[in-house]
Protein backbone atom coordinates (compact mmCIF):
# COMPACT_ATOMS: atom_id res chain seq x y z
CA UNK A 1 0.00 0.00 0.00
CA UNK A 2 2.61 2.43 0.87
CA UNK A 3 3.86 2.01 -2.84
CA UNK A 4 0.80 2.66 -4.13
CA UNK A 5 0.11 5.43 -2.27
CA UNK A 6 3.55 7.30 -3.60
CA UNK A 7 1.96 9.20 -6.34
CA UNK A 8 -0.25 10.74 -4.22
CA UNK A 9 2.52 12.54 -1.92
CA UNK A 10 3.16 15.13 -3.84
CA UNK A 11 0.09 16.42 -3.34
CA UNK A 12 0.79 16.62 0.83
CA UNK A 13 -2.16 14.68 1.88
CA UNK A 14 -3.97 14.49 4.92
CA UNK A 15 -4.11 10.66 6.14
CA UNK A 16 -7.04 9.81 7.74
CA UNK A 17 -8.46 6.27 9.27
CA UNK A 18 -11.59 4.50 9.50
CA UNK A 19 -12.20 3.05 13.13
CA UNK A 20 -11.33 0.36 13.89
CA UNK A 21 -9.95 -1.41 11.53
CA UNK A 22 -8.95 1.74 9.12
CA UNK A 23 -6.94 3.42 11.85
CA UNK A 24 -4.97 -0.16 12.61
CA UNK A 25 -3.71 0.15 8.84
CA UNK A 26 -3.55 3.87 8.08
CA UNK A 27 -1.00 4.10 11.80
CA UNK A 28 0.90 1.55 9.80
CA UNK A 29 0.63 3.62 6.43
CA UNK A 30 1.31 6.85 8.33
CA UNK A 31 4.43 5.63 10.17
CA UNK A 32 6.20 3.76 6.36
CA UNK A 33 5.34 6.74 4.42
CA UNK A 34 6.94 9.14 7.34
CA UNK A 35 4.38 11.44 7.46
CA UNK A 36 4.97 14.76 9.34
CA UNK A 37 0.92 15.47 10.04
CA UNK A 38 -1.00 13.73 12.35
CA UNK A 39 -2.92 11.33 11.58
CA UNK A 40 -7.06 12.18 11.48
CA UNK A 41 -9.42 8.97 12.69
CA UNK A 42 -13.23 8.83 12.10
CA UNK A 43 -15.93 7.12 13.73
CA UNK A 44 -18.82 6.62 11.03
CA UNK A 45 -21.18 4.94 13.99
CA UNK A 46 -23.47 7.66 14.17
CA UNK A 47 -23.30 8.30 9.42
CA UNK A 48 -24.36 4.69 8.56
CA UNK A 49 -27.32 4.06 6.88
CA UNK A 50 -28.73 1.27 9.13
CA UNK A 51 -27.88 3.27 12.60
CA UNK A 52 -31.66 3.21 12.88
CA UNK A 53 -31.75 -0.11 12.50
CA UNK A 54 -28.80 -1.24 14.93
CA UNK A 55 -28.85 1.37 17.11
CA UNK A 56 -25.74 2.83 19.62
CA UNK A 57 -22.86 1.02 18.91
CA UNK A 58 -21.25 -0.08 22.52
CA UNK A 59 -18.04 0.33 21.45
CA UNK A 60 -18.79 4.20 19.85
CA UNK A 61 -15.02 6.06 19.19
CA UNK A 62 -15.04 9.63 19.04
CA UNK A 63 -13.30 10.94 15.03
CA UNK A 64 -10.38 13.36 15.59
CA UNK A 65 -9.29 15.55 12.83
CA UNK A 66 -6.47 17.10 14.70
CA UNK A 67 -5.80 19.43 11.18
CA UNK A 68 -8.23 21.83 8.67
CA UNK A 69 -9.27 19.84 5.81
CA UNK A 70 -10.58 22.64 3.90
CA UNK A 71 -8.57 22.38 0.63
CA UNK A 72 -6.30 19.10 1.61
CA UNK A 73 -5.77 16.34 -0.22
CA UNK A 74 -6.90 13.42 1.80
CA UNK A 75 -6.28 9.49 1.89
CA UNK A 76 -8.91 7.76 3.66
CA UNK A 77 -7.90 4.21 4.77
CA UNK A 78 -10.16 2.13 5.72
CA UNK A 79 -9.65 -2.68 6.35
CA UNK A 80 -12.03 -4.08 3.69
CA UNK A 81 -13.76 -2.60 1.09
CA UNK A 82 -17.32 -4.86 0.66
CA UNK A 83 -20.46 -2.92 -0.47
CA UNK A 84 -19.19 0.78 -0.20
CA UNK A 85 -21.35 1.63 2.55
CA UNK A 86 -18.70 2.15 5.04
CA UNK A 87 -16.79 4.51 3.12
CA UNK A 88 -20.21 6.68 1.69
CA UNK A 89 -20.22 7.53 5.45
CA UNK A 90 -16.99 8.52 5.72
CA UNK A 91 -17.37 10.94 2.97
CA UNK A 92 -20.82 12.32 4.44
CA UNK A 93 -18.85 12.71 7.43
CA UNK A 94 -15.32 14.29 6.22
CA UNK A 95 -18.12 17.00 3.76
CA UNK A 96 -19.50 17.87 7.43
CA UNK A 97 -16.51 18.90 8.46
CA UNK A 98 -14.57 20.76 5.64
CA UNK A 99 -14.11 20.51 1.90
CA UNK A 100 -11.59 19.21 0.98
CA UNK A 101 -9.66 19.25 -2.68
CA UNK A 102 -9.43 15.74 -3.38
CA UNK A 103 -10.11 12.38 -1.45
CA UNK A 104 -8.60 9.45 -2.52
CA UNK A 105 -10.01 5.09 -0.80
CA UNK A 106 -6.54 3.11 0.32
CA UNK A 107 -7.76 -0.18 1.25
CA UNK A 108 -6.28 -2.75 2.35
CA UNK A 109 -8.33 -5.69 1.03
CA UNK A 110 -10.80 -5.23 -1.48
CA UNK A 111 -13.59 -7.90 -1.64
CA UNK A 112 -16.38 -8.78 -3.92
CA UNK A 113 -20.09 -8.03 -3.23
CA UNK A 114 -20.11 -3.92 -3.88
CA UNK A 115 -23.55 -2.26 -3.68
CA UNK A 116 -22.50 1.45 -3.96
CA UNK A 117 -20.14 2.47 -7.20
CA UNK A 118 -16.91 3.44 -4.70
CA UNK A 119 -13.37 2.24 -6.44
CA UNK A 120 -10.01 2.10 -4.63
CA UNK A 121 -7.31 4.28 -5.28
CA UNK A 122 -4.98 2.14 -3.43
CA UNK A 123 -4.68 -1.56 -2.45
CA UNK A 124 -3.01 -4.32 -0.44
CA UNK A 125 -4.57 -7.14 -1.89
CA UNK A 126 -8.01 -8.36 -3.52
CA UNK A 127 -9.72 -11.26 -2.27
CA UNK A 128 -12.67 -13.12 -3.67
CA UNK A 129 -15.08 -14.89 -0.93
CA UNK A 130 -17.25 -18.03 -1.16
CA UNK A 131 -20.48 -17.41 -0.37
CA UNK A 132 -21.23 -17.08 3.59
CA UNK A 133 -17.21 -15.83 4.07
CA UNK A 134 -16.30 -12.41 5.68
CA UNK A 135 -12.76 -10.81 6.05
CA UNK A 136 -12.14 -10.06 10.24
CA UNK A 137 -9.18 -7.95 10.43
CA UNK A 138 -7.35 -8.24 13.70
CA UNK A 139 -5.32 -6.12 16.02
CA UNK A 140 -3.54 -3.84 16.21
CA UNK A 141 -0.59 -5.90 17.10
CA UNK A 142 -0.05 -7.98 15.46
CA UNK A 143 -1.99 -6.84 12.66
CA UNK A 144 -3.85 -9.62 11.18
CA UNK A 145 -6.66 -11.51 8.65
CA UNK A 146 -8.97 -14.03 9.16
CA UNK A 147 -11.31 -15.48 6.51
CA UNK A 148 -14.22 -16.37 8.46
CA UNK A 149 -17.74 -18.52 7.93
CA UNK A 150 -20.90 -16.89 8.34
CA UNK A 151 -22.83 -19.47 10.94
CA UNK A 152 -26.49 -17.64 10.52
Amino acid sequence: MADGAQAFMERHPVLIGIHTGGVWVAERLHERLGLEEPLGTLDISFYRDDFSQIGIHPQVKTSHLPIALDGRHIILVDDVLHTGRTIRAALNEIFDFARPASIALAVLIVRDGRELPVQPDIVGAAVALKPRQHIKLTGPNPLGIKILEKTE
